[in-house]
């Protein structure tokens, strides 16, 4: 058993969960990026193929979500019997996760096929309509590919291992953005497909993601103790279930935010063009910002589940230590920049006074929130890396819908308040999800460290 003089110094422990944060906000930002390729080429060829691509994003990534988050869970698994040195366990463990994400990718493409007829029943205009379904009639063939990406990347992550995630990242971006181009555009003697092309770049972009990936995990000698691809194995549904049982809460939970932060923005739209698009402004700068606690909150589920598995109290209690020292300093630089420069910001975004003043206002509300969105994200994923994951489920249901859309809602529409009164209902709910994860985590830190020295 370990001991707290047996355990990585706290300077140490930082450092380590630094590195392997790295490049995890940096796979992050390429994701961010390709959202704003996408974006680019979109408004290039037309406002209506932009609006169609903007609407068919949405209905893929919100749904997404779920399986995203379901997934991770194998990265606190992994880690836990990597740190507890079972690492003969991990293959069987990893080929049943695949068998999972195969089937949440079918359902993703069950579900990407069955949502366009329901477009005009949602509200929308009727010259998006055929972009949009085109878009998700495209890129449907590339769920299965996502989410069997995302299961080898947390096996990866779970084995301290991240560069991957930032490789295939940019990698996708340099696939993505000249083949989106030609497709869209009709270069290179393809016929100009709009909408539909940039769907198509989307799907073969996860394909060609997913196939890189295979193909380090089967030669790299990294990995290669672990057997991952030795043997065919069918599915093993009481294996599958228990990744299940661990790893849906935790995409609910991811939703439950997401969602919180879609339905804003749609409830914003109702105010007018100028509101909409200051908030778009805003809150695209507030996720830039976000991709940094992130990645920082992913590594620490790795720390803490190796400490877990090693049967390391200590070790898990200065992992999650570690994760909020850094969050502090990277919040603080996130919330300084917003607060001091968000009319420089802002004016990279627009030349539209109205729009610009109504901005820079919201970022002054997004610089507030900095440090509870990032002491939320961190303590969720320390928890993730206990597979405390249930309580932080109901949590997540509490403070963003419970209390924060509610509220919002009621300020902004009821009273008047406009975008600024959602943006409270955003504050308050983010700090409510800090305050109660925070206390949750040293409830489950507590007690999994008692039980390890007892």
């Amino acid at each position: 058993m370990s001991t707290a003089t047996s355990t990585p110094r706290f300077s140490k422990e930082v450092g380590a969960t630094g590195l392997l944060a790295l490049p995890l906000v940096l796979g992050h930002v390429s994701t961010g990026l390709i959202s704003f390729v996408d974006n680019v080429i979109a408004g290039h060829h037309a406002t209506a193929t932009l609006a169609a691509v903007t609407i068919g994003t949405a209905l893929l990534w919100l749904p997404m979500l779920i399986p995203i988050g379901t997934l991770i869970s194998l990265t606190a698994s992994v880690s836990q019997l990597h740190g507890a040195g079972r690492e003969r366990e991990i293959g069987p463990l990893f080929r049943q996760a695949l068998w999972l994400a195969l089937g949440l990718g079918l359902i993703m493409f069950t579900f990407l096929t069955v949502v366009p007829p329901l477009l005009p029943a949602f509200g929308i205009a009727p010259d998006i309509v055929p972009g949009a379904t085109a878009f998700l009639h495209a890129v449907r063939w590339g769920g299965p590919a996502l989410t069997l990406y995302f299961c080898m990347r947390y096996l990866s992550e779970g084995m301290h291992w991240t560069l991957p995630t930032m490789l295939l990242g940019f990698g996708g971006l340099l696939v993505l953005a000249p083949m989106g181009y030609v497709l869209a555009n009709g270069k290179l003697g393809f016929p100009e497909m709009g909408a539909e092309g940039l769907g198509i770049a989307s799907a073969v972009m996860m394909w060609l993601q997913a196939i890189a990936f295979a193909t380090y995990l089967w030669f790299t000698k990294r990995f290669a103790h672990l057997q991952l691809f030795s043997h065919f194995e069918g599915p093993r549904w009481k294996a599958i279930w228990e990744l299940l049982r661990t790893g849906l809460p935790i995409g609910i939970t991811v939703l439950m935010e997401g969602g919180l932060f879609i339905v804003t923005a749609l409830l914003i739209g109702r105010l007018g063009a100028n509101e909409a698009a200051a908030h778009q402004i805003a809150i695209n700068v507030a996720q830039l910002c976000f991709m940094i606690p992130m990645g920082v909150a992913e590594a620490t589920t790795v720390r803490v589940g190796h400490a877990v598995g090693r049967g390391d109290g200590f070790g898990v209690r200065r992992a999650a230590w570690a994760g909020y020292a850094i969050i502090m300093g990277t919040q603080t630089l996130s919330a300084a920049v917003l607060l001091f420069g968000h009319d420089a910001i802002v004016g990279v975004y627009t030349n539209d006074l109205a729009v610009a003043g109504l901005a820079s206002t919201l970022l002054l509300y997004a610089g507030t929130f900095q440090f509870p969105d990032g002491i939320q994200v961190l303590s969720a994923g320390a928890l993730r890396g206990l597979k405390d994951t249930r309580v932080p489920m109901f949590i997540a249901m509490f403070a963003y819908w419970g209390l924060g859309m509610p509220l919002g809602a009621g300020l902004g529409l009821g009273l008047g308040m406009g975008p600024q009164g959602m943006w409270i209902g955003l504050i308050v709910g983010l700090t409510a999800a800090a305050i109660l994860m925070g206390w949750r985590l040293r409830r489950s830190s507590l007690r999994i460290g008692q039980s390890m020295l007892s």
